[in-house]
This record gives structure tokens, sequence and C-alpha cells, in this order.
């Protein structure tokens, strides 16, 4: 029974998503770690029910108007919790911030760096002193004039604006211009106003050639078409832009990702010649500290700026102030994110970057009394950098609160004061609470997935190492901090990435090698198929072997609900047409169209085939109901009056892939894809379940099976990074046979990875190091698993020594 002081959060009655009526009691002030496979319920217990009654008990005390200001992640299906404290919930956004946040801004290093030169910088003699806005590119006070505080400005050249000057305007001279219609306006334009659109660009006046490329005057003049085709083309008013104001509004304005692509090949992007890329006014910089400018200072790493601080003396505000810096830098750094800079723009971090610096940010707060619901704070983590994590989080909970991870790394769970875990498997067949207790306790549940990796110390069998086919060689990468590396990919074989954090792995896999076949792929099928290196690679060998380059990482694979599983495989448009197959469709002469739930037609138009509708209240948030009309069902009555084996549209989406299997057993093209999901071991979602609802693992694993689901041809390189990020280790095992069965079909390979079960699996392993940031960029050793276990200088080596059980 629950008292006023029961040292107990209780849980009676939840049922989010998949959760079966689950009851559990977790203790306060302890490491609670949530457990199960892919999909079992456990983010559905920890963050869907637990944070979000805490949230919603919280926002009841707020004012109604307040409310509507804030995101609610809305009240979940539970009877009864109670124990519970105020919750602080830090979990792995996906979505990108803004180009305008750092690491500075993420910390709030920034603001105590800033007050440091407002208050104890070294002025100019006469110069007025500065409020700490004034040291902040982000305000009117502070940012460059030229370029507002991004420190790069874009130009452009009549050479990439007119790459071929042979072509005359009517030919086609100027590439940047748009296709269609509106480029053939812009030609007409200056047809009109006198310009000699016939002549090879090459042979017109250089001052014609300047006014048409650059000018920002857009005169208007009245066209008249030539009659194409038989038909009448009226006269009109037409305006003309120059390219470079063309390519400009395209890249700063459009919203269409082609367009602005297109734009941005006809720029070149350099550091602001005002500000030199500090992004600051010029007042701003004139004021040092320890000699340096803010800038300077934030464009070192935090073990750098760190080192800065603590040699620096000053006067007693001085003191106080790189003290305090000092304390939150520590913090950082201790989380294994010394290599970052305070400089470095949020959208080039990663999710688990961002998760760890808000932790730090959380540490310092001085909260006590709280739950913090963390997701996997060890994603992206060195096995070197999980026992700082491990530390962080065990004074979290000294300082008086409660910490629920949900985690699939077993070195956090084996430090966990309590495990709940969920199960057994999947979708419908999980949804249960296993096991509530001591660790060791788990030992005892034959059905749970967990039991096996936490206790069984079995060595995995030996594999035998595959011989390359060939070899994809970059020499003189340089991009980031790989400096001067030459490193050698083989061919036919699975190769894993290693190295700690910010040692530079995605760099030289997801930028420079990507980007070396990127580049051949789409280059001109016209021109000789020379090897061309991408930017940060002085030369590149081997990339002819390579026919198709796939990268597959954990990016949504849509951003609204309209986004679906079935949506993104294809396999929605075999399930339409076998709809509009039946005698019931042909004889009302419902085509496909009919079936799907984005165009009207057959969808409930009350909703828009949303399947819910958002109700407005005066004076209080928004809130979303199923819809009055199709009950959530998204299609019209008459579409739904159609079945297929005696289900309709809306309960076939609403099968699981599972049973979707079964259902379409004698149908190949449907049978095709629901094969590769659950090969992928997905077999518990929905058809229909939004890309809103789906991890990011889920994701990776969806679009590996839509490519799976092609048919091969030529060499393909399959580029993927930390695939185990999200996974339970029973789900890594099917992961895994996916990947060595890709090797086996005669692909290659290359995985960034952390996890050190896959990396002994591997063919060859590469390990960068042996720090991260500037202690790092180099690979520090190469070959197979057994050899780099061995090396001297790698961090790697150890924790790989033990996973494939070496002396």
């Amino acid at each position: 029974m629950a008292t006023p002081h029961d040292p107990y959060v209780r849980v009676r009655g939840a049922r989010e998503h998949n959760l079966q009526d689950v009851r559990v009691d977790i203790p306060r002030d302890t490491l609670t770690v949530f457990t199960g496979v892919s999909g079992s319920g456990k983010s559905s217990l920890a963050f869907g029910t637990i944070y979000a009654e805490a949230q919603r008990r919280y926002f009841e005390s707020v004012a109604p108007y307040a409310r509507r200001l804030i995101h609610q992640v809305g009240a979940p299906k539970v009877g009864e919790i109670t124990g519970l404290p105020p919750a602080v919930s830090l979990e792995q956004r996906r979505s990108a911030p803004g180009a305008r946040s750092s690491v500075g801004t993420v910390t709030t290093l920034s603001n105590s760096l800033r007050m440091l030169f407002s208050r104890a910088g070294e002025y100019p003699e006469g110069a007025e002193p500065l409020d700490s806005d004034a040291f902040s590119p982000n305000t009117a006070a502070g940012a460059c004039p030229e370029c507002h505080g991004l420190g790069r400005i874009h130009r452009t050249t009549e050479e990439l604006l007119v790459p071929d000057p042979a072509l005359s305007i009517r030919a086609g001279a100027i590439a940047a211009w748009p296709g269609a219609w509106q480029g053939k306006n812009l030609r007409d334009v200056l047809d009109a106003l006198g310009y000699d659109v016939d002549r090879p660009w090459r042979e017109l006046d250089p001052a014609d050639r300047e006014w048409i490329l650059f000018t920002d005057e857009q005169p208007v003049v009245t066209v008249h078409p030539v009659r194409d085709a038989g038909r009448i083309q009226r006269p009109y008013q037409g305006t003309y832009m120059s390219a470079r104001r063309y390519v400009m509004h395209t890249f700063a304005d459009s919203r269409s990702r082609t367009l602005r692509a297109k734009a941005e090949r006809f720029l070149t992007s350099a550091p602001c010649p005002v500000c030199g890329g500090s992004r600051l006014r010029p007042e701003a910089l004139a004021v040092t500290f320890a000699g340096r400018t803010i800038a300077e200072l934030a464009g070192l790493p935090l073990t750098g700026l760190a080192e800065v601080l603590s040699a620096a003396g000053g006067s007693d505000t001085a003191r106080v102030l790189t003290q305090d810096l000092l304390a939150r830098i520590g913090t950082v750094t201790e989380l294994g994110l010394g290599y970052l800079s305070l400089d470095r723009t949020a959208p080039t971090l990663s999710s688990g970057e961002l998760q760890r610096l808000r932790l730090a940010t959380q540490l310092r707060s001085g909260l006590f009394g709280v739950v913090y619901v963390l997701d996997e704070p060890s994603a992206g983590l060195h096995p070197a950098d999980t026992e700082s994590l491990l530390g962080v989080l065990g004074r979290l909970k000294e300082a008086g609160n409660t910490v629920f991870v949900v985690e699939h790394q077993m070195d956090v769970v084996r430090q966990a004061d309590w495990l709940v875990d969920v199960g057994p498997l999947a979708g419908e067949h999980g949804g249960r609470v296993l096991h509530s207790g001591p660790p060791a306790g788990l030992a005892d549940v034959a059905e749970s997935a967990t039991r096996r990796f936490l206790f069984d110390e079995t060595p995995a069998p030996v594999r035998e190492v595959r011989t390359p086919s060939g070899w994809l060689r970059l020499h003189g990468v340089d991009r980031h901090n790989v400096r001067g590396v030459d490193a050698a990919f083989p061919l036919g074989v699975f190769t894993a990435v290693t190295g700690v954090s910010g040692s530079g792995k995605s760099t030289l896999v997801g930028q420079v090698l990507a980007g070396v076949l990127a580049d051949r792929q789409t280059a001109d099928a016209s021109e000789p198929q020379v090897e061309r290196p991408a930017p940060g690679c002085a030369s590149a060998e081997g990339m002819a072997a390579v026919d198709r380059l796939v990268q597959v990482d954990q990016r949504p694979i849509g951003r609204t609900p309209r986004s679906n599983l079935a949506t993104y495989t294809g396999l929605f448009d075999v399930v339409r047409k076998l709809f509009a197959a039946t005698d019931v469709a042909r004889e009302r002469g419902y085509r496909a169209g009919r079936f799907s739930f984005n165009v009207t037609g057959g969808r409930c138009e009350t909703c828009q085939g949303e399947g819910f509708v958002s109700v407005e209240l005066l004076f209080l948030p928004s809130t979303y109901a199923p819809c009055p009309d199709c009950h959530g069902a998204r299609y019209n009555p008459e579409t739904l009056d159609v079945t297929l084996r005696g289900l309709n549209i809306a309960q076939v989406l609403d099968l699981t892939v599972e049973s979707a299997a079964g259902f379409f057993a004698d149908t190949p093209a449907a049978g095709r894809s629901l094969r590769t999901l659950l090969d992928v071991g997905l077999g518990y979602l929905r058809l229909g379940q939004p890309a809103t609802e789906l991890s990011g693992g889920e994701a990776q694993r969806i679009k590996l099976a839509a490519e799976l689901q092609r048919a091969r041809r030529g060499h393909t390189l399959y580029l993927l990074d930390e695939p185990t990020t999200g996974l339970h280790p029973a789900d890594v095992e099917v992961l895994m046979r996916q990947l060595h069965g890709l090797v086996d079909a005669g692909s290659t390979v290359v995985v960034v990875e952390h996890d050190m079960a896959v990396v002994a699996g591997a063919d060859w392993v590469i390990d960068l190091g042996p720090g991260g940031g500037d202690r790092g960029g180099r690979i520090v050793a190469a070959g197979p698993p057994v050899d780099v276990a061995r090396a001297q200088e790698s961090r790697t080596a150890a924790y790989l020594r033990s996973a494939l059980q070496l002396n």
C-alpha cells in the first residue's frame, strides 16, 4: 500500500502502446535500467507512461494559457501511478537543431565565456566595456554585419555559372538557370532586351557577360514569344533576374532540398572577409582574455580551453568566472566529449553527443529529488567512455535523484541497482514485465531475451576470416581532424571502423569514402570515368570496382504520420492494386488510387486521411481525438465496403508484418517485402504504423529491408554508421546475419561501430585514434580483429581482446 513516504514508484494498469496492463514497483533513489528487445515496450513504460505522467502532473499546476505554449506528450494510458516525483527527460532527439545552435549554446558554456570577456576581458585603451550580448554572434549587438553572424559567405563566379563558354545562351550556356519554362522565360527576356542569345558565350562583350550574370537590376520588358508547335502565345511582361541573383535566392529561400542542392553547386563558401569567420563585430574581437579573443577560445577543443583557463590569472572576478567554467567543462570532458569545441555547430553532432551534452548540463543544475529518464546514454560511446558515463550517472543518483535508463549496453545493465526487463518478444508478443528487481534475479527468468547476454560467458564460435577481392584506397585524407591519412578498405568482406568518440570514424567513412563513391556515381555518363576524389581526399584508387553505393542511416523514413512502413517499402502499392482488382472495386470503377489515404476520393474527408482530428479548446492546449466519422480508419465507408479475403484496407494496414506474411502468402510481390522485414526482426510492426512512432534503429532496419528486396546488380558497397544503436543484443544478432549474408552474396559492408561483439565478428578492423579531436584522426591499427586486439597504441584493443576472449 502506498504511503506519503513510499520509497517506490508504483505503476498500475499501464496500457500505453503494447503494454499489457503492466503492474510494477520501482524503488526511488536508484539507478534502474529498463531492458528488452526492440519493440518490447520498455520505452513505452519508461517514457510513454512514467515520464508522460510526471509531465502531465506538472502541467496541471501551470496556468492554462501558459500550457498552450509548451509541447506536451499527452496523458498516458495508465490506471494509477503513485510515489512519482517530478521528472526530467533526456531523449535522443532525431531532429537537427538550427545552424546557430552550438556546443556552447546547448551547454550554456558560451554564456559563461561571454560573461568572462565582458567582466574580466582586456579591453583596448579607451574602449567602452561591452555587455555579454556583444560577444554573441546570435545577437544584433555582436553579429558581424557582413555575414550576419554565420561566419561564412557564399559567392559565385563566371566559371561556375557558365562551365562551357563555347555554348550560346539559347543552347544552355548559363548552367545555373532553371529548366523548363522559367529558364526559357529568362532567355526570352534577354533576347527582348537586345542581347544576342545565339552567339557563343565567349564571343559576347565582357561588359554584357558581367551584366547578364551579376546585375542586381530587375528590368521588366514586353516579351513576344516565338510561336511554338502551332500554339498561340500572347505577349507578356517578363522580369529579368541575373544568374547570381537566381542562385542566391534559391539557395537562401527555396524549401525544396533538390533545388537548394542544385543551387549550391554554383556557389563557393568562404570565411567572411570582414570577421575572418569569427562571426563577431570588430569591437568584440578587440577584447582578449589570456591573450586570446573569444573566437579563438571558442575554437579550441574543450580540453585545450580548460588548459588555457587553468593557466590564466587575473582579478578575483576572473578567478571566480574561470573556476565556474572549468567545473562545467570538466563534466563535459568526463563524458568523453573533450574533443568538441564551443563553436561546433549542433547539426554536426550525433544524437548521442547531444544527449550527453544535456546530461552534463543537468549534472551542474544541482537538482535533487528528481527522476531522470534517459534514452540509451551509451549510444555512440566507445567502451572506454562508457566507464565515465557510469560515474556521471552514479553522481546524479548520489545527489538525491532517481535515474531511469532505457539501455541495451550490458556493461551499463550490470552496474544497475534495479533491473526492469520487458518482453519476452516485441509488439503483441511483448509488453509484459518479466523481471523487476536486482539484476542477479534475471538469471532465473527463462523467457527473458536479455538473460543470455547478461550471464552467458560461452565464447562466440570462431569464424573464418574472408579474403578480400580487391581494395579501395584513399590517399591524403584531410578533413576535420583526419589529417594526411592513407586508408585502405578491403572489398568483398565485412569491415568495422572503430575508435573513441571524435576520433574521425564518421568523417573517414560517412563523408570522405562515401563522397568519393557518390561523386563517381553522379558523374555525367558521357564523361570518361576518371576517378575523381571528393573534397578532403588527395586521390583515390579502386572505385571502379564498386557499381553501387548504399548508405543506411538512422534518420526517420518520414516526418509525418502519413509515411509508414508500407509506403516506404513499396508494399502499399501492391496492396492497393490487390484491392482495386477485387470484384466489388471493378464493379464500382475504383482504381488503386481510391485506396490511398493521401488523396481525395477514398479517404475520409473529415480528417483528410489522418485518422484523428485536432480539437481546439479555449485557454487549453489543443488535443487530438479519433475522427468522429471514420473512428481512426482513415477511409470513407464506401472504400471500407471493399474487402480482400474478409478484411478491408484499414484492417489490412492494422496487421503486423508477421500476420501479413501469412495473409499475403500467395502474393509474391507482397511476400518479398514482408520476408525481408521479417528477416531484419521487424515482424512486430504494423503495416500502417506511422513513421513518427518508429525508433532510429527501426527506421534503419526498414531501409535495409527495402534494399534487401531489390534485385542486386553488380558489386554494392553498404556503409552503415553505428547500425546497432538502439538494438538489443538479440536484435544485433539478427541484423548481423543479414549483413554477413550480403557479404556472402558478393557485396562489401563497412560499418562504423562500438559494439565489440560486432567488431570481433568482422573480417577487417580499422581503428582510429588514439584519442578524440586533435588527439585522434590517425589509423592506429588495421587488420583482422585478432591482430588489432594486440595493437599497443589502440584504446579499442583491450575491449576487443575481451570480446575475443584472448589472453
